[in-house]
């Protein structure tokens, strides 16, 4: 049997169509790579074998009858156990939401199926999907694949690690504050987070999103290659009536100038010099592509983006969050609420209302950059990947940690796309630079992120 994981998901999916790969072999090869791999991550947190199976058989049964198959024919996903999948429980890694079984898909999964992407598991998150540390009472710990001492990131933490050990070409997540690009970072992978509105979102299983996760709050995908990222992007992608923010906007916009704005110190946080080098590295590589690289002298406001996303996600409903935390009992997202209990109890409908105004305000400004620079080269974070549950190392520690997540955490704000892309793992701690296109424009992430894949080499397939 051929290596799949030599191969990208196009490669996959063109053998599953031409009939030269059967998608029962794919999808079997790939549930023994779950039996071998993820005991040691703990990324897969529900197995659909049986279903992966199941689908994979009918799925060779209409390519022998000569009936046309979609873009994914075969290719083996996993899904976020937070997003509704029928049949399996949207947990969101927490006990008290066990019995949420969902009766439909989410309309990203119901796309990639209709494209005959294979789910073969869901991954795991911190419960509710708060943290960058994917660790939870109920299915425990995700592992980095790299290194045990440091976290797999979060919230897709567990998407993250199987995608980087080979447990699904393409992994689902979704980001509010860089659970698709920290998780990416984190374990020496690629993340694409797309613009707000890009890839459709609902969960029939659960009530309607505050309004943080709905104007913030994204679906996208994690791969081992950048145009891996693109075909997820393209299988997730499309209007679906259910999610009011979906906008049936085109893949590719117009021709763009190959401009780059490369900032080291976003915000004026104090960069790891490794993580500097990593952007200087990436900086010459668009060059040497014919690429303009500029240092600008000023870039727009994004400290005040970290502090409207904390109201607008964390602030907004506090007490109700907190309330489902305890009853849970889960000791990282009751941290992380108690940090900001009283920022939130001073929130009023005015102050609320403020948050929109300034919002629009900072969305404007980025806007008016990123027309002059479709590209900004800036880190993920100040720091390398983190300890494993360092944010329950005290309060300190939890305003240490959203300081430096500040190129993170502040993208959301922007209503923008942005791209994580692995630099190389030195010792078994991961690294790599992250990129920030205009709103609708992730073909600018993919196609100036494949630039910097072919500088820094795809990322390794881990054990």
């Amino acid at each position: 049997m051929i290596d799949l994981n030599a191969l990208s998901a196009r490669e996959i999916a063109a053998r599953v169509q031409s009939g030269a790969l059967k998608a029962t072999d794919i999808v079997g090869e790939t549930l023994d790579r779950v039996l071998k791999m993820n005991p040691k991550v703990n990324a897969i947190v529900q197995n659909c074998g049986s279903d992966a199976l199941a689908e994979a058989e009918a799925l060779d049964a209409r390519i022998a009858a000569g009936k046309p198959v979609g873009a994914l024919a075969g290719v083996p996903v996993t899904v976020k156990v937070l997003s509704d999948q029928k049949g399996y429980a949207s947990t969101n890694s927490c006990q008290i939401y066990s019995d949420v079984i969902a009766t439909q898909d989410s309309p990203f999964l119901r796309h990639m199926r209709e494209k005959d992407a294979i789910v073969i598991g869901r991954t795991n998150t911190p419960a509710f999907s708060y943290r960058w540390f994917t660790t939870n009472g109920f299915y425990g710990a995700t592992k980095n694949p790299h290194n045990d001492a440091l976290t797999a990131g979060g919230s897709s933490g567990g998407a993250g690690a199987a995608v980087a050990t080979g447990m699904g070409h393409i992994g689902h997540g979704t980001d509010i504050a860089g659970s698709i690009r920290y998780p990416a970072y984190a374990c020496g992978i690629q993340g694409l987070r797309p613009t707000p509105g890009r890839v459709p979102m609902f969960n029939q299983s659960g009530p309607d999103r505050a309004i943080g996760a709905q104007i913030m709050a994204v679906s996208g995908p994690l791969a081992r290659r950048v145009d891996d990222l693109r075909l997820g992007l393209e299988g997730m992608a499309g209007y679906a009536p259910e999610d009011v923010w979906s906008a049936p906007v085109p893949l590719v916009g117009p021709a763009y100038r190959r401009r780059v704005a490369l900032v080291t110190h976003p915000g004026g946080i104090d960069t790891d010099p490794r993580i500097v080098a990593d952007l200087q590295r990436a900086a010459q590589m668009f060059r040497d592509a014919g690429w303009e690289v500029e240092t600008p002298a000023q870039i727009p406001e994004l400290r005040e983006a970290v502090e409207l996303q904390v109201d607008l996600w964390l602030s907004d409903g506090h007490e109700a969050k907190m309330e489902a935390a305890q009853r849970e009992g889960d000791a990282g997202a009751i941290a992380l609420l108690s940090h900001y209990a009283d920022r939130a109890a001073r929130i009023d409908v005015a102050g609320f209302g403020a948050l929109f105004s300034r919002r629009a305000a900072l969305i404007r400004a980025w806007r008016g950059f990123l027309a002059d620079y479709p590209v900004v080269l800036m880190p993920n974070c100040a720091e390398l990947p983190f300890r494993q549950d360092q944010d329950l190392e005290g309060d300190a520690m939890i305003a240490h940690l959203w300081d430096v997540m500040l190129p993170q955490i502040a993208i959301p704000v922007l209503g923008v796309p942005a791209i994580s892309i692995a630099s190389d793992v030195i010792d078994g701690v991961p690294s790599g630079v992250q990129l920030v296109c205009p709103p609708w424009r992730e073909d600018i992430c993919l196609e100036a992120g494949e630039v910097l894949e072919r500088g820094f080499g795809f990322p390794g397939l881990v054990g």
